[in-house]
Formats: structure tokens, C-alpha cells, sequence
């Protein structure tokens, strides 16, 4: 079996693009998703701070999607609410509970 990886995007989103941010996401989310996604979130934080953490079936999966400007879609989404957002990979090593 290949190691899942979860991918987090994650900036701080003005007080006046929430709002915005947050429709944008749903909207995202309701599309056909990715090949290989598994599971995506929306989460903020203190400080308008947000993040999009994503999982997903292998690294062949998130590198495919990151390949193509047109299916980087989170990036994009903080790109478009006025930030440029810190991008982060990270290999699952455990888990507990039901994650797929």
C-alpha cells in the first residue's frame, strides 16, 4: 500500500475577504474533486489564520493535481482572497480512528 500524504495551504485571510474565502471553498468542494483526494477541510484559527488540509491517496495524486495551475486549487483560493499562501507536504507515518 502507498503512503497517504496530507497536503496543507494556509494563510491569514483579511477580516473582510472571510466571508468570500469561505463561499469560495464550499463552492470548490461541491465540483467533481480530485483523482485520489480523499478528504479535504477548511480551518481557522486565531489571527484570521486558515488552513486547507487535504488528503490524499499517494504522493502521485497530489503531485498530478499541484501539476496543473487549473486543479491547484487551494493555492488558488488564497491567491484570490489576497494572500499568498505557505504550502506544506507531510507523509503519513500512524493514525488512529477511520482516515481511509
Amino acid at each position: 500500500m502507498s503512503e497517504r500524504v496530507l497536503s496543507e495551504v494556509s494563510g491569514r485571510i483579511a477580516a473582510d475577504r472571510e466571508d468570500g474565502f469561505v463561499a469560495s471553498y464550499r463552492a470548490l468542494i461541491t465540483a467533481e474533486l480530485p483523482a485520489g483526494l480523499l478528504r479535504t477541510e477548511l480551518l481557522r484559527g486565531p489571527d484570521r489564520h486558515w488552513r486547507v488540509q487535504s488528503l490524499w491517496r499517494d504522493i502521485g495524486a497530489l503531485e498530478a493535481v499541484r501539476a496543473d495551475p487549473k486543479m491547484a486549487a487551494a493555492p488558488r483560493l488564497f491567491r484570490e482572497a489576497g494572500t499568498e499562501p505557505d504550502l506544506a507536504v507531510f507523509l503519513l507515518t500512524a493514525q488512529a480512528g477511520g482516515a481511509g
